[in-house]
């Protein structure tokens, strides 16, 4: 029911000459999209917390310990779910749900609420929370708001300051004392967590956070060779670790060098190996929360495949073959964001939307 829904136009793939298919947001998929967040922000259980205990007081419900990302399962999944309505709403502001949209955002980003998230932070044992998944969608979202030219989004954008500063200030003090990258492909994944950060960087001017980010990009990743990437995707992945530092070194090293860092890493990617990251994974209940993490890598590896092969030259062998592999993994990935089941449907709009407007930003 979910695949005829997509199928029957509401999920349209642009044609090339020479490219495979890959998805555009059509109105109707982003009212879709929109609708799965709007159920699921302001939706404080099931929740999984994240925080460490420090006394009987501290087990309190969500909305006392995250007066506005309290919702969608975790913390995580809620700043995600308020980045995919701030992003739908700057990229198409007449949706029939904009008005709803508007309303949850407004309810959501209030200056107390707000306080209160930064006021969470400064709370003992919570150096590790959400390091570093949470934290990069966090200015994922700060940088969605700045770059928002509407007065609401003016508004929280200011209002989300602290917060955000609390956020730069984590990558600031953690990077430089991680001397190993985190490789698997679940939040702690290193590579991810410097992508969206090293964005906002960029975007806002942060320079000592760029400069730190590339530097640490290139310190734990310069090197690589010959990535074990056939021994992927491990049972609950959500990302690609190859695809993911791939992706990340797309940014940092310029074209030429980038090219020859990918071929190196990748030796047969041109043959089409390792296939074992060209091909869908298999989904084999989407009532699990664990399991349905592997539609959320058919997707992630969608995004990092396409952007990967549109860095790499025309004339690159390789481009074709990551490109063919992102169009599979987008319409495998992309049909199972509503399962009627909440363990993917809370958050599984975001790497959606992420995947089908990326290319807006360059």
């Amino acid at each position: 029911m979910i695949l005829a829904f997509l199928l029957a136009g509401n999920l349209a793939f642009a044609q090339g000459d020479s490219a495979p298919a890959m998805p555009t947001l059509t109105d109707a998929l982003a009212s879709k999209f929109a609708n799965l967040a709007l159920a699921a922000i302001e939706k404080p259980y099931p929740y999984k917390p994240a925080h460490v205990l420090d006394s009987d007081a501290d087990a309190l419900p969500p909305r006392k310990l995250h007066p506005v990302f309290y919702g969608a399962y975790d913390w995580h999944s809620a700043v995600h779910g308020h980045w995919v309505l701030v992003r739908l709403l700057r990229l198409r502001p007449n949706l029939p749900e904009a008005p709803a949209m508007r309303a949850a955002l407004a309810r959501q980003f209030t200056p107390q609420a707000l306080e209160g998230e930064v006021a969470f932070f400064s709370r003992k044992h919570t150096g590790p929370f959400e390091r570093p998944y949470g934290w990069a969608w966090l200015l994922k979202l700060a940088t969605e708001l700045r770059a928002w030219d509407d007065p609401d989004g003016k508004k929280w954008s200011a209002a989300m300051r602290p917060l955000e500063q609390v956020i730069v200030n984590r990558y600031l003090g953690y990077f430089p004392k991680q001397t190993y990258p985190i490789r698997h492909g679940v939040h702690a994944n290193t590579a991810f967590g410097l992508t969206f950060a090293l964005d906002y960087a960029r975007a806002t001017g942060e320079r000592k956070l760029e400069d730190l980010l590339v530097e640490r990009a290139r310190k734990y990743y310069g090197s690589d060779a010959d990535a074990p990437a056939r021994w992927e995707p491990d049972g609950s992945d959500f990302f690609s670790p190859s695809l993911c530092e791939a992706d990340l070194m797309r940014r940092v090293l310029p074209p030429a060098e980038f090219a020859t860092w990918l071929h190196r890493f990748y030796p047969a990617i041109a043959k089409g190996e390792p296939g074992s990251i060209l091909q869908p994974a298999t989904v084999s209940d989407r009532t699990d929360p664990q399991i349905v993490h592997l539609d959320g890598l058919n997707i992630s590896r969608a995004w990092c495949l396409e952007a990967i092969a549109t860095a790499l030259p025309a004339t690159d062998p390789a481009r074709p073959v990551l490109l063919k592999a992102a169009a599979v993994h987008a319409r495998e990935g992309l049909a199972h964001v509503t399962s009627g089941d909440y363990a993917g449907e809370h958050w599984l709009a975001s790497f959606a939307t992420h995947l089908m407007t990326w290319k807006m930003d360059r």
